[in-house]
């Protein structure tokens, strides 16, 4: 091990660190105080309710975390976006799990907070997931009501997507543990079983100040809609619980006699660690983000005994393609190579470098042949992101390169097999879309501590809004010092270096997770399995190309 090892390792299990120390303060919601109010009611936190569901000693992944992170900072903020939402088993089965936290905001609505619940369907949708509701929520948060409440991927969209689910059959269960009213009433009777707790749980369009003010009747909330009410009288409900474990353990039970599903058959063996020590991978990702790194350091300590099977080795190598198993499951691997390499690619001479990290002509062709291949024989991809672009000039502009990345985009966007995406350090511009981002439907996508995603680097994106800045200043009569023109670039390089960070992408689920490099295997592998819940119904077809 040399020098510069130990300062990646030093520098990337710091970063590692401080995604633990950003997990924990995350965990406690809306903060002890309000933990302690909620545990007086007799009720658990969401995180607990989880907890309580998921079977003991079984895997989990717990998809947007940090979303909301750092926003609606005028509003107090809202912590993981007021919704738990983890993907575990329940009976051996696995399933989605969606948990509001009344601990934010009474578990009220933020826009965040619909686009976080979407996604936690979209999931189930897309595995054929059975998905569970720990429905504890006071509905829409009203000041900013216009932007959750009207539009296609609003609130709305959530009723729609119970209906949608219950035509393909996937399961839906719902326990009401506390608040549930107005147009979220509707989540818990869309679904196929709905529980109620008992003094805790309450269901109903409009609650008692409401309807007094409404229809001047007065009447108290529990008698106008809680457990007996809608159990015994009014049947929208189809189980009482007497407090929040009691409904836990009923949904156990139902999951426990749920029939299996047809599988979409995907390849899977004896599951075997890596045969090098996946540790190192904090030692070989580099400080800096423009260091160049070999990917297939990487990739061996993140695959079954560190076996690779190489296509197209010698040909496009920018792009690693190949063969691999992660925890069993068969999958294709499409990476990008962070070391300059010799091309032998057929449009470029021979003694010509290529610049890690850059797609070229070749690169896009292999991984396009690549993925058309994974999609003949039926396995997942998983792509390895660390890409600053397609390479620019003229001699990649006559050489065709905007044709070939677009072949590339469409093997991406039509294939039919599961794909994941890690972004483990740069993903930049087109380079992002090619590698399957998140416009590209990923099952799970998800960002190591040491990532980047924008449309380019901080440094280079502040050098061209420093050009135009500088302009406007010329042009008003101001004139622009060294000192000035500094000041101003590390002004704006600062502001952009906050956006390309992983969390800020987290925050908005432009990510579904950042996650430590060691629990690499296992998003993959859950997803896998996930989407082995979902047949494959269409063939893959790459429509029109230019050849």
């Amino acid at each position: 091990m040399d020098i510069n090892f130990n300062k990646n390792e030093d520098h990337n299990k710091l970063l590692a660190s401080d995604l633990k120390q950003r997990l924990a303060k995350i965990k406690l919601g809306g903060g002890e105080k309000r933990i302690q109010k909620h545990h007086e009611k007799g009720k658990l936190t969401a995180r607990e309710r989880i907890d309580y569901l998921l079977d003991n000693d079984s895997e989990s992944i717990e998809i947007g975390a940090f979303a909301g992170e750092g926003m609606y900072k005028e509003h107090g903020g809202c912590p993981s976006g007021g919704v738990v939402i983890k993907i575990g088993y329940v009976k051996g089965k696995q399933c989605i799990v969606v948990a509001n936290d009344a601990t934010v905001k009474a578990g009220a609505w933020f826009p965040i907070t619909g686009k976080k619940n979407l996604r936690a369907q979209e999931i189930a949708i897309e595995n054929r997931l059975p998905i569970i509701y720990l429905v504890d929520s006071a509905g829409v948060y009203l000041p900013m009501q216009d932007e959750i409440f009207p539009d296609k991927e609003h609130f709305g969209r959530i009723f729609r997507n119970n209906a949608v689910m219950s035509s393909m059959g996937i399961t839906q269960i719902a326990a009401v543990m506390g608040s549930c009213v107005a147009g979220g009433a509707y989540l818990p009777i869309m679904s196929d079983e709905a529980l109620i707790v008992d003094k805790t749980g309450s269901i109903f369009l409009a609650g008692s100040y409401l309807v007094k003010a409404a229809i001047g009747e007065a009447i108290d909330n529990e008698t106008l809609g809680g457990a007996t009410t809608h159990c015994e009288i009014s049947g929208v409900t189809d189980y009482k619980a007497k407090d929040d474990k009691d409904a836990l353990d009923r949904i156990k039970n139902v999951m426990d006699k749920i029939g299996d599903f047809e599988k979409a058959g995907y390849n899977r063996s004896e599951s075997k660690a890596p045969a090098k020590d996946e540790n190192e991978i904090f030692g070989i990702l580099p400080k800096a983000r423009h260091e160049q790194y070999d990917m297939m350091e990487i990739i061996d300590r993140l695959v079954d005994n560190s076996e690779f099977d190489e296509y197209k080795a010698g040909y496009g190598q920018t792009i690693i393609t190949g063969y691999a198993r992660i925890d069993g499951w068969a999958v294709g691997i499409v990476a990008n190579q962070r070391k300059i390499v010799k091309s032998k690619g057929a449009k470029t001479k021979p003694s010509e470098m290529q610049f890690g990290g850059v797609i070229y002509s070749d690169s896009a062709d292999k991984a396009t042949r690549f993925i058309a291949n994974c999609n003949q024989k039926k396995i997942p991809l998983v792509f390895l992101q660390d890409v600053t672009g397609f390479m620019v000039g003229s001699k990649s502009e006559h050489g065709g390169i905007i044709k070939d990345g677009a072949k590339m985009v469409n093997a991406v966007s039509n294939s039919v097999v599961p794909k994941f995406t890690i972004v483990v350090g740069n993903s930049y511009g087109a380079g992002n879309y090619a590698m399957c981002g998140k416009a590209y439907d990923p099952r799970l996508i998800a960002a190591w501590p040491s990532a980047e995603l924008a449309v380019m680097s901080g440094a280079s994106a502040a050098k061209v809004l420093l050009q135009i800045e500088t302009a406007a200043l010329k042009k008003k009569g101001e004139e622009i010092t060294k000192e000035k023109e500094e000041e101003l670039f590390n002004k704006i390089k600062s502001r952009y270096d906050e956006q390309i960070s992983p969390y800020y992408a987290a925050a908005r689920i432009w990510t579904d997770a950042v996650i430590n490099p060691l629990d690499t295997r296992k998003w993959i592998s859950m997803g896998i399995e996930a989407a082995n819940h979902a047949p494959i119904e269409k063939p893959f077809n790459l429509g029109v190309i230019q050849v």
